[in-house]
């Protein structure tokens, strides 16, 4: 499968039923995963915030419940389709359906409050944390849809692979196993090990419409497309 992803971001209309590529980064490039707590609370907030009712994330009984309960906890109904997600230091990545009317606005609006609370509260600061609005870009096509996950699911290659967007790998076996260790992502959710953050995502919604592609595969066709970016500069 040729991979290639318009990087072209813009708020459009949601749809119930379509995908969408949601992006938001931190004010002036700000870090806004500063510990491994920081990046599990976002993931518990990615699960918490996936649900028709309100969230009742700072009450002192769920305080007290540890990172692995939390996605144990019931919900009614979810309100988006969550296929892939991925948090690096300064900005996260999803691929969100829309399964309710308003569901993407209401379930981001939820996600980046709670969140925001939380990293403003710990840190005693004001304010903003993200970039407002979010970006988010129509997945037009069954061929679009296939490769978004990828694209997400690769994000943190450049912290393995220095050159990773130049189109050069020195050890794509390292690489793809350091990927496979990276918790903050959805990524080993569907190559890896069963995991509890693994309750996040709507596996069947990605493979379930066809042979997952492997993760070799995967990154083979993104080093050949940075490559070929890169020799076009």
């Amino acid at each position: 499968m040729r991979y290639t992803v318009s990087m072209v971001y813009r708020r459009t209309p949601f749809a119930e039923g379509e995908w969408y590529h949601c992006y938001s980064r931190g004010v002036d490039k700000r870090i806004v995963f500063d510990t491994e707590r920081d990046y599990q609370r976002f993931q518990q907030t990615l699960y918490l915030a996936n649900n028709v009712e309100d969230m009742q994330r700072d009450t002192s009984e769920q305080r007290k419940i540890a990172h692995a309960d939390v996605f144990t906890l019931p919900r009614k109904a979810p309100i988006v389709a969550i296929a892939a997600y991925a948090l690096l230091p300064n900005h996260f990545h999803l691929l969100l359906k829309e399964i309710t009317e308003g569901g993407i606005t209401r379930f981001m609006r939820k996600l980046g409050t709670s969140y925001t609370m939380y990293f403003n509260i710990k840190n005693k600061r004001v304010g903003n944390l993200f970039l407002k609005p979010f970006r988010s870009k129509h997945v037009s096509s069954d061929q679009y849809f296939h490769v978004v996950p990828q694209y997400i699911h690769l994000n943190a290659a450049e912290y393995f692979e220095a050159d990773w967007k130049r189109g050069s790998v020195r050890d794509a076996k390292k690489l793809e196993r350091e990927l496979l260790k990276y918790a903050y992502c959805s990524l080993p959710d569907y190559y890896g090990s069963k995991r509890v953050e693994g309750e996040i995502v709507n596996k069947n919604e990605y493979y379930g419409t066809g042979d997952l592609p492997s993760l070799p595969d995967c990154i083979a066709d993104a080093v050949e497309y940075y490559a070929e970016l890169e020799n076009q500069r």
